[in-house]
């Protein structure tokens, strides 16, 4: 009787085309337990359905999908591409499994513009759980989707709904018991009181207006990061305005990461001023000031209830902070600085995280450098943390390599302590953006909420395929920053502009876009 339904089952598949996809495989696939051919090397080039493998495609279109040479690990992949558009599948149908969570990892590039390229997980008992192949035409990117195997079989699926020209390579499949996912799904609201007491206005995606960080919570948002600046020239992002942001933060049910620049202003790669008040001090003043600025802040957190979940000893510090006594041309001086701010984190709750934090992502051997020089000079540190800009930062797979390689050489959890797309180009105040010219983008991403929805689902999946469970998750950067009259960049100049707005969560209609949908990863 049972197999006499298969093989009905296999005559009907060909009615149901359209259902073919999201239901039950086609036909007798292989049905073995393990994954088979994962490497895509038993046929040599140009096999239509590698052995262990289907191929199914409700318009014909078979051929779309092939093995060809020039392979991830070994000699051969898997291809998709067709001269002209096409849908095709290519998948494997797994029996007899035990029941449990289970992982797919697979090495993927993409040329981009398909309507959809994904792998899936489906028919295995569990809602069906996808992965999309990130834009990445030289660099090969591992990704990974996982599911809960509840029916004791399972469908390994890799898609394309392609126009023509459109192509991805697939290769090096396994197929093992685990788990994936991305327990920080975060950004930055620093931005967020001070746009607020100048009229900042936020509405979710149906247009109501509401409390932002309720919004963001709403979509899926389970940590904040706020800056903390020590005595900056608006008032904003100081000791006070942290404590009431970090109230509304809890209250939220999220957790909270404070970022201490130790400056009265921006401090990054390339700015990293003392704060007037800590001006012609020495280094031994300066290290107990970071001592006593973190410890009063944190403390004060504590006090009130809203104790700090990660804090970070400094803001994009490629070149160390509080010039130039912790200048990274004094290794030893910005050691003893960076263990002081660690010192005071775990003096007042030991249990807080601390994350060191630099720019540039995708740049191996300048994190290598660095992270190498802080290990050898005993810098205390629990968590790593990089910004990426795909337009300044390198490619995908860059910023994989970089990732992959800080948390295995280091031993220690990594996340992307800030992360960004536009979904436009041009400006909705005075001040021109940062980014508004089509030719700064990343190639397959296009400044448009798709574009951005995408940038961060792919950033989202790079981090969830870090080995090991030791990638954290993302924060984007300033989600809340719209262009909002005396909201601008300079703490010192009211009437300065916002160059970030084509880059918030919330579009120029105040509404929630629709790249929100990254904090719903799994």
């Amino acid at each position: 009787m049972f197999h006499a339904r298969r093989a009905l089952r296999a005559l009907l598949i060909p009615l149901f085309a359209g259902l073919a996809l999201t239901t039950l495989p086609a036909g007798s696939a292989h049905a073995a337990s393990t994954l088979t051919n994962g490497g895509f090397e038993s046929d040599g080039t140009g096999t239509a359905t590698p052995a262990g493998w289907s191929t199914y495609s409700a318009a014909g279109q078979n051929a779309a999908s092939f093995t060809e040479s020039g392979g991830h690990g070994g000699s051969y992949r898997l291809t998709h591409w067709s001269a002209s558009a096409y849908k095709v599948e290519t998948y494997q149908y797994l029996s007899g499994l035990t029941n449990g969570n289970y992982k797919l990892t697979a090495w993927v590039r993409s040329g981009g513009g398909q309507n959809s390229a994904y792998l899936a997980l489906k028919n295995c008992g569990s809602a069906e759980q996808r992965t999309d192949i990130p834009v990445s035409a030289s660099g090969w990117i591992r990704i990974v989707t996982s599911i809960a195997v509840t029916n004791n079989q399972c469908t390994i699926s890799i898609n394309s709904d392609a126009n023509a020209g459109n192509w991805i390579n697939v290769d090096d499949l396994t197929f093992a018991s685990g788990t994936s996912g991305v327990p920080i799904k975060g950004s930055d609201v620093s931005s967020l009181i001070k746009s607020e007491a100048k009229g900042g206005v936020y509405r979710n995606s149906s247009g109501t207006t509401g409390d932002a960080l309720a919004i963001l919570k709403g979509a899926g948002q389970n940590y904040a990061r706020v800056k903390v600046w020590v005595n900056p020239a608006d008032g904003y992002n100081n000791k006070t305005r942290v404590l009431a942001a970090a109230k509304r933060v809890k209250a939220q049910g999220m957790k909270l990461l404070v970022d201490f620049h130790y400056s009265d202003t921006w401090a990054d790669p390339g700015a990293q001023t003392v704060p007037s008040a800590w001006t012609g001090h020495s280094y031994s003043q300066l290290r107990t000031d970071v001592y006593n600025h973190t410890y009063d802040v944190l403390n004060a957190l504590k006090s009130q209830g809203t104790t700090a979940d990660m804090v970070q000893v400094g803001n994009e510090i490629n070149g160390g902070m509080l010039w130039s006594a912790g200048s990274t041309s004094n290794w030893s001086q910005l050691a003893g600085l960076l263990n002081s701010g660690y010192d005071a984190v775990k003096a007042v709750n030991s249990s807080t995280q601390v994350a060191l934090h630099l720019a540039k992502g995708g740049d191996l051997s300048g994190t290598r450098w660095w992270f190498d020089n802080a290990v050898a000079n005993n810098v205390k540190f629990d968590v790593i943390g990089l910004s990426y800009y795909g337009y300044w930062h390198g490619t995908l797979a860059d910023f994989q390599t970089t990732l992959d390689d800080a948390a295995s050489r280091y031993a220690k959890p990594v996340f992307v302590a800030e992360t960004a797309y536009p979904f436009r180009l041009d400006s909705e105040d005075a001040h021109e953006n940062i980014i508004d010219l089509s030719s700064e983008l990343v190639s397959g991403y296009p400044a448009t909420t798709a574009g951005q929805t995408r940038w961060m689902k792919d950033i989202a999946s790079i981090v969830e395929a870090v080995p090991n469970g030791r990638g954290l998750g993302i924060f984007y950067w300033e989600s809340t920053w719209t262009a909002v009259s005396g909201n601008g960049w300079d703490p010192t100049d009211a009437a300065s502009g916002n160059g970030w707005e084509n880059q918030a969560l919330f579009g120029y209609d105040d509404r929630l876009l629709p790249a929100a949908a990254w904090f719903s990863h799994r």
